[in-house]
Formats: C-alpha cells, structure tokens, sequence
C-alpha cells in the first residue's frame, strides 16, 4: 500500500508595501520577493512607476503574486477601505509604510503651505495607514508594521526642523503602538535611516555627503522587520552618533551650526 503524502504547499507571505516607489521600499521588495514565495501589494500615488517595479519583481519569481494599486494617502475613508480590502481573506504577514518626501527647511519657512504638506506627508499619512493596519493585525493577532522614520526625528535641528518634527511624531507613534500591542502577537518596527543614497536624497549628494547604500538599508529594514526589532537605525553607527546627539545639552548643542 502506498503510504506517501502529498504536503500542500507553504502559504504565499502576505505582504502590502505604502509608498512602493521609494528606493529602499523598492529594493526591499526585490529581497522579500527573492526569499520566498509571496503575494505583495504594491500602493502608490504614480501607477506607472508601480507598475514598472511590479514588472520588475515579476522577472524575478514568476510565482510572486505582485499587484499594484494607488489612493488617495490622506483620506481615512480611502486608507479604511484598502486595509479591509486587503485583509478580506487572508491576514497580513508584513507591512511597510516607506511613502514620504524630504522637505528642505527653507521653503517651510517661507511658506507654511509647505509646512503643513511635509507633516501631512511624512508624519500624518503614515499614522493613518499605520493605525488602520493596527487594528486589523491586532483582530487577527498576527502581523508585522515596519515604518520608516528618520535619524532626523531623535533631534530637533534649525537645517531640517520641519522634517525632523513629522518623523517625532511616527517615533512616538511608534513607540505607544509598540506598547499597545507588547506581548501579542503583532510587532512594530520603526526604521530610522541616516542620508541615503536615494533620489530624494540627491541635494545631499550634491554637496559631497557621505550616504549609505540603498541596498544596504533596504537589507538591513527586512531584517529588522524579520526579527521584529523595535528600533533600528541604518546603517547602525547612526544609533551612537544620536545617542550623543540626544545627549549634549543644549547650551553646547545650540553652538553647532548643522
């Protein structure tokens, strides 16, 4: 008699990554889609760069389910919709939230209009997805929120303030999700990247800055998120380059013209 099973095959990993065509979400969607069989939701503002990635990620695995939506990223009707949509049959396994736009200190300034974009954009809309993926892993007990912030967050600084506020706002965010869901089954991951080489991050380039390798962040955010890391900062000397900038008081810190 044959005795010999059939084993059916492991579940696709559920992934949704908001904001697919920044470079890191983009490189860290080629690792997940290189590890293993996955299904992965791509959302953006421009479908055609989307789907250009998702092309990409198909020549890769052409067993990876890799579909492409886009939304409005400010509207928590939109957001609401999206996250029951995605989560109608199967749970989510992982999700990054990576959308976001360097905001130069200037123009904030000079218009407040800008102000209020660079914290709707980088501090506002990632709380929105955030919290509404929350409460989906949190009725499933399952599930993976990565956020990437920014070094720029740990300290207020007259180059980058504006910025550097909304990314404080996705670290305390962050940090109380974290604690709402300790001990269960979900985890929350904030990244916070120092200067990467990116095209968002071109002016810095410009001007001969020392930046990191996309691939490497990207490398170190799904590891992060696979460990379930609460905080990790890319590339990691970044983590006791602010612990000292945290720390200098600010009667030395307000001396330093950076």
């Amino acid at each position: 008699m044959n005795t010999s099973t059939t084993s059916d095959p492991a579940p696709k990993t559920r992934i949704v990554v908001i904001g697919a065509t920044s470079s890191i979400a983009e490189h860290c969607c080629r690792l997940w889609v290189q590890g293993g069989p996955i299904e992965i939701i791509l959302v953006a503002r421009d479908w055609a760069r989307a789907e250009r990635i998702a092309e990409d990620l198909r020549g890769l695995d052409a067993q990876a389910e890799v579909s492409v939506e886009t939304m409005d990223f400010l509207s928590p009707p939109a957001i609401t919709a999206a996250v029951a949509r995605w989560t109608a049959g199967r749970p989510l396994d992982l999700a990054l939230i990576a959308h976001g736009v360097l905001s130069p200190q200037q123009p904030c300034q000079d218009d407040i209009s800008q102000t209020r974009r660079s914290i709707e954009v980088n501090g506002l809309s990632p709380v929105l997805f955030a919290e509404a993926l929350a409460g989906a892993m949190g009725r499933a007990g399952h599930g993976t929120i990565g956020m990437i912030g920014s070094i720029a967050g740990d300290r207020g600084r007259r180059a980058n303030y504006v910025y550097g506020a909304s990314k404080a706002l996705m670290d305390r965010y962050a940090q109380g999700l974290r604690h709402r869901f300790a001990g269960s089954g979900v985890r929350i991951v904030l990244i916070k990247p120092g200067p990467t080489d990116t095209p968002m991050a071109a002016p810095y380039k410009a001007q001969g800055r020392r930046l990191a390798p996309v691939e490497q962040v990207a490398c170190g955010t799904v590891e992060a998120m696979r460990r379930g890391t609460p905080v990790a900062y890319l590339p990691r000397r970044w983590r006791y380059i602010m612990l000292v900038a945290r720390a200098l008081p600010d009667f030395l810190f307000n001396r330093l013209n950076f």
